[in-house]
């Protein structure tokens, strides 16, 4: 097994279908140990089934907003484990008024919202867990396409993806001496809680399938397997980097 005994956290699983828990049922499967966030109860309700069904070690509260929480999760994962080997950020969020219509029409508010969210969680994750990683630790994170071409009602979650990406260099450069990587998957549309907030999303769908170089949309396990490719040491010399898992579809620049 690539990940036997590897300690790995998985924040952001929210159901089933969610491409954190496609993400740690590959985890699992390559023999890592688990652990997992959930925010508030309703949550925690939802969360607490799956880790038992993926055998997760431990759940605990940490909302990502909250630089007190964030550390307190730390001190936490540090007295059950130890170190860190595999950290998984798979946390972002918009308001969905913000992904109808046109971006132009996009509340401050509901930027900085955005922005704090899905991208700046994944620098003050990496900060209060720094002391628990060593050489050979792996922080992965999640991305999509519009943070770099126009994909209609995407919006503002572009704008922060765009963001979230830029840190992952930045942070893969402020890690690296550590021996720490620091990657992110671009996984393809899926039909997830949090893209059914984007108002194009079966249009999306339909147009991948019809015009991706695998004529295939891709599924939570297809972005886990990368996952574990990044997680274990055959990504080594593997940092900065966004990897695409959409079937080629990023490749493509006009339809035929």
């Amino acid at each position: 097994m690539l990940l036997q005994g590897k300690k790995a956290l998985i924040m952001g699983l929210a159901n089933n279908r969610s491409i954190a828990y496609g993400i740690a049922s590959c985890l699992k499967a390559q023999g890592a140990r688990l652990a997992f966030n959930y925010v508030g109860e309703a949550i925690k309700k939802r969360v607490e089934p799956l880790s038992e069904e993926l055998g997760g070690e431990f759940t605990f509260q940490c909302d990502v907003c909250d630089d007190a929480q964030i550390q307190a999760a730390a001190d936490l994962v540090k007295e059950k484990w130890g170190d860190l080997d595999i950290l998984v950020h798979s946390v972002a969020f918009a308001n969905r008024q913000d992904l109808v219509g046109r971006f132009v029409d996009t509340s401050r508010d509901g930027f900085k919202l955005a922005l704090e969210v899905s991208a700046y969680s994944l620098t003050g994750l990496c900060r209060a867990f720094e002391p628990l990683l060593h050489d050979g630790s792996s922080v992965i994170t999640m991305t999509y396409h519009g943070s770099t071409k126009i994909i209609p009602g995407y919006n503002v979650m572009g704008v922060a993806k765009a963001a979230l990406e830029a840190s992952v260099r930045y942070l893969a450069y402020d890690l690296g001496p550590k021996g720490v990587r620091v990657n992110a998957l671009s996984a393809g549309p899926i039909k997830t809680l949090a893209a059914s907030a984007v108002s194009s999303l079966k249009d999306i769908f339909n147009h991948v399938e019809a015009h991706a170089p695998l004529r295939r949309n891709v599924s939570t396990t297809d972005v886990g397997g990368a996952a574990v490719f990044l997680a274990s040491e055959l990504s080594h010399a593997v940092t900065g980097e966004i990897i695409y898992v959409d079937s080629g579809f990023n490749q493509i620049g006009i339809s035929a």
